[in-house]
């Protein structure tokens, strides 16, 4: 039998609407572990993966890369192919006027062809409104499986995004093991919230802990859901098991791939 699998809400699917100059800040999950964020007419997107996933969704991508008008910015965290789709950075190229991530992911990102910069963990730049911090992270899932060959992530190959808008700061943690500068961060207003009960990203009993480092921070539960994996934790979380045990449960969000949140 089949084990059963939480699934996110049916798929809210946008358009250009959503890249227009705005007068606050708004967030809207792009399923797994993506998100758009449009602060004030500065246009981001983060680790999307719209099309070209090589296993089976439970749920659409709210958006085709083909209907995205324009994009100040795409953001990766690492190059796992769930967070660094190659297929949706090249269609998004014409339209997109910059790509950054770490020094490894930079790299990957020029020899596509795009205009890839590449940072260290620490480093602060700015696009539009926003000015974006790339925060540690740790996720050499590689080390465990010594028998596939091939690279393992450095430290410094992955990272989250600390994100200062004009309307409260956002954080994408990424995939990582909880590390001790997790949990003494400024408080952010949003956290784009991995609780994967896996080895290699945050893990249950440490997601509960980082929601309750920050009890006022809204969570937007994400890399849940969306792919159809029932027996691979890292995309089998379920809501239900976080919220039971955080502070203040109800700042946990759990919203639909393309629906907006004001920030």
């Amino acid at each position: 039998m089949k084990q059963k699998q939480a699934r996110a809400p049916e798929t809210v699917p946008f358009g250009a609407e959503a890249f227009r100059a705005e007068a606050g800040t708004t967030v809207r999950w792009l399923g797994n572990a993506g998100a758009l964020i449009n602060s004030r007419g500065t246009t981001v997107m983060i680790d999307p993966v719209l099309g070209g996933f090589d296993m089976p969704l439970l749920v659409p991508s709210p958006i085709r890369p083909e209907a995205v008008p324009v994009l100040d910015a795409v953001l990766i965290t690492h190059a796992d192919g769930d967070h660094f789709s190659r297929e949706t950075c090249a269609a998004l190229g014409a339209r997109c006027a910059a790509y950054h991530g770490t020094q490894y992911v930079g790299g990957l990102l020029s020899e596509m062809g795009l205009p890839g910069t590449g940072h260290a963990i620490g480093a602060r730049f700015v696009v539009g409104d926003i000015a974006v911090t790339l925060t540690p992270a740790d996720h050499s899932w590689q080390a465990d499986y010594p028998e596939q060959g091939g690279y393992v992530f450095r430290r410094e190959d992955c990272c989250g995004f600390w994100l200062d808008t004009p309307d409260g700061s956002i954080w994408a943690v990424g995939d990582s093991r909880l590390l001790p500068e997790h949990l003494t961060m400024a408080p952010p207003k949003l956290i784009l919230f991995d609780f994967s009960d896996d080895g290699w990203h945050i893990g249950l009993n440490n997601a509960v802990r980082l929601a309750n480092a920050y009890p006022q921070a809204k969570l937007l539960l994400w890399h849940w859901g969306c792919v159809d994996a029932p027996d691979m934790k890292p995309f089998n979380a379920d809501p239900a098991d976080l919220i039971a045990r955080i502070e203040n449960p109800a700042r946990a969000l759990v919203l639909a791939p393309g629906e907006a949140y004001a920030l």
